[in-house]
């Protein structure tokens, strides 16, 4: 079974902020342990935070193919695995019959006729890929079981097939947004990290990163009055994608500054409920100050 080459620390920080993700020290490193050990690397925090994103940024970092399980609940085994083309089958097995030739049953079950799903296509890779297993807190305890049999053998069994083993031990990121708690097993296996929202400072770099063309001030305004509503108790706090939706529909606008009304008017971009939009309402004036204080 082989791997992907490693990257150093120092290297891992240069490749994601060449490609505009900035990532804490204990990321970046949590990052590069993951490609060195080969461990599985659990990534919780709040939705919205980049922990999807670095996943994304480990597959370009590392030149490799990133293959991302989108887990929700009622999610079965069979379904992240694989599955028949039936609809291939049968028309196989019709033309058969029309030709007068027989058509045994294995046939029917080849290569050909497999439709890898994520797990089954990502230890497939003649080189290994990233693998996101994204929101595994949503699919139920059965599901998770499964996982920890799969990430401990790095082989599947298809009854009409056999085993197969893995080609590459894929590098496998798991997130949680914590909406159940998840076992101590899957805990044990895995590399873990905590990602919380950025500070305020952080959050201007990723302004700055992504969206080069904001202004300084707008970015710090942005960045400034973001934490600020963070800070209140709202019911989906506004996640990293929300501070970038919000800078660059403003810089759009033509808008440089923040004022109660430009934040009336945009308040859309960064908070997707109406309550909290009616919450920060009646806060306006001072998360305007907020902002102007982040200068």
């Amino acid at each position: 079974m082989t791997s992907h080459p490693d990257l150093s620390l120092p290297d891992m920080q240069g490749a994601l902020r060449e490609r505009g993700y900035v990532a804490s020290g204990p990321l970046s490193t949590a990052l590069t342990l993951l490609t060195a050990l080969g461990r599985p690397l659990l990534l919780e925090g709040p939705a919205g935070v980049g922990k999807t994103e670095a996943a994304k940024t480990l597959s370009q970092a590392l030149g490799t193919r990133l293959i991302r399980l989108q887990c929700y609940e009622g999610l079965d085994a069979q379904s992240a695995l694989y599955e028949w083309n039936y609809p291939r089958q049968l028309l196989s097995l019709r033309q058969s019959e029309l030709r007068g030739t027989g058509h045994p049953e294995t046939d029917l079950y080849g290569p050909e006729f497999l439709l890898r799903r994520p797990l089954l296509e990502a230890i497939s890779q003649p080189v290994a890929p990233v693998l996101l297993i994204d929101e595994v807190d949503r699919a139920d305890d059965a599901f998770e079981a499964f996982l920890l049999e799969l990430l401990a053998e790095w082989q599947i069994t298809i009854p009409e097939v056999g085993t197969v083993h893995a080609v590459t031990r894929p590098h496998v990121i798991l997130t949680s947004n914590r909406a159940r708690e998840l076992s101590d097993a899957l805990r044990r296996r895995c590399l873990y990290l905590w990602v919380d929202y950025p500070g305020s400072e952080e959050e201007l770099q990723i302004i700055r990163s992504r969206l080069p063309q904001v202004s300084e001030t707008l970015a710090r305004q942005v960045g400034a009055a973001v934490t600020y509503l963070r800070g209140l108790p709202l019911s989906k706090a506004p996640g990293v994608a929300e501070t970038l939706d919000w800078a660059e529909a403003l810089t759009l606008l033509h808008q440089d500054a923040l004022t109660p009304q430009v934040v009336q008017d945009t308040l859309g971009c960064v908070l997707k409920l109406r309550e909290d939009q009616q919450l920060v309402g009646l806060n306006v004036q001072a998360l305007v100050g907020a902002a102007m204080r982040g200068m």
